[in-house]
Order: C-alpha cells, then structure tokens, then sequence
C-alpha cells in the first residue's frame, strides 16, 4: 500500500466535518488526522499535525477560510489547501486562489467530486468546481475594466469587507449582518465605513444602492442569500 495523506477539516458545522470525514476515510489513501472550528484552534493543530491537506470552509465563525488559507500558505506552505464553499461566485474562487488554494469545491458537489478534489490538489494541480471554473472565464481580469464595480471590489477590499459588502445587498440590516457574521454592529459599522472609503461612496442610501446593485447584477445573482 502507497502512502497514506493526512487531511485535517476545518468548518464550524459538526454535522459537515462527520459527513466529510466518513467519505473521505471510504478512500484507504487518506486518512482524517484532526479538525477544528475556527482559524484560531485550526492554527494550533495544524502546527502540531502538519497535514499534508487542509479542506476549509470559506466561512467560519469570526474569520474566514480565506484568511487561514494564508495563514497555512506563510506557515506551512508543504500543506496544501482546499476551500469549501456554498458560493459559486468567481470573486470567492479568485480571491481562495490568490490567498494560495488549490482548489475550491461548491458543498453541493462534495458527495460526488470531494475525492477527486482531493487527490488532484495532492497532486499539485488546481480543481475548482465546473460552475466556478465557467464563471472565472466569464470574469476573467482581461475582460474586466478597471472601473467596474467587481473588479474594484475583488482588489479594493479586504474579506470580511466584502462579506460584508454582500450581506448588505442581500438585504440585512446592522443587527442581522453582526449575527450572521458572529460579530459585534460596531464591527460592522467599522467595516461599513471602510467600504464606503475605498469605493468613494458617500451616504448610507448610495452604500445600500452598490451593495445592492453588486448582488443582483455584478455578481450575476437570480434569489437571496
């Protein structure tokens, strides 16, 4: 028998991380050696285990996968990175990529495509979902302007702003955005007010009408969150 790889899952639902590591040991090639919730008990496992494979949720409770994606990338750059999302949007899947993972897998898929993910990342290639990968073309930088609205939000924002930014468009006020985001309203009001700095907006109305116009045109988007 060839080597066996070492995955550590990283996602805040308990139920998910059960899911995934009872599919993932179905493989006799890989084996689960940890888990965490949050970047914070990621990091102090991750530097004791040294995975060879790191699956983590682009959303986690006070972070995002993103932010550990970098962290992993300075850190422990023999560990490589594969990002779950519930987002097909190519500014999550390019902003994963930029941070340093290898691939990014919608959780819809992962019953059918998480082994194959897996095993094309050891690898050292690039999976990212069919749906994702069609949107990246579609998005591609050389078909942006530079004074589109998504192109300024992928390189003008940081993550959680534009976490933010969405939530924002997607309806919610002060108080729902803070909840979901497991965050305090004078977090996000701090993070409001970055946005409108950088993308020169200049009122509440006209932040509500961008974040707005971002969700349902820039991002493609046909519901809600």
């Amino acid at each position: 028998m060839g080597k066996v790889h070492r995955v550590f899952l990283v996602d805040d639902h308990p139920i998910l991380r059960d899911g995934l590591a009872q599919l993932i040991e179905e493989d006799p090639s890989l084996n689960v050696c940890g888990e965490a919730a949050n970047v914070e008990d990621a990091a102090k496992r991750l530097e004791l285990l040294r995975p060879d494979l790191a699956i983590v949720d682009i959303f986690l409770e006070g972070s995002n996968g993103i932010d550990l994606t970098k962290i992993i990338r300075d850190r422990w750059p023999q560990t490589r990175v594969l990002i779950l999302s519930m987002h097909d949007e190519a500014v999550y899947a390019r902003r994963a990529l930029r941070a340093g993972a290898l691939g990014y897998v919608m959780k819809q898929e992962v019953s059918r495509t998480i082994l194959n993910a897996i095993h094309t990342v050891l690898q050292g290639r690039r999976y990212v979902s069919e749906q994702v990968a069609l949107n990246l073309k579609k998005t591609a930088p050389e078909k942006e302007s530079e004074d589109t609205l998504p192109g300024r939000l992928v390189d003008a924002l940081g993550d959680r702003e534009l976490e933010v930014f969405e939530l924002f468009g997607h309806g919610l006020s002060r108080t729902l955005v803070a909840e979901r985001l497991k965050v305090s309203v004078k977090t996000v009001d701090a993070h409001r007010q970055h946005i409108k700095e950088k993308l020169d907006i200049k009122d509440a109305t006209e932040f509500m009408r961008r974040a707005t116009l971002w969700v349902e045109v820039d991002k493609g988007e046909e519901g809600g969150a």
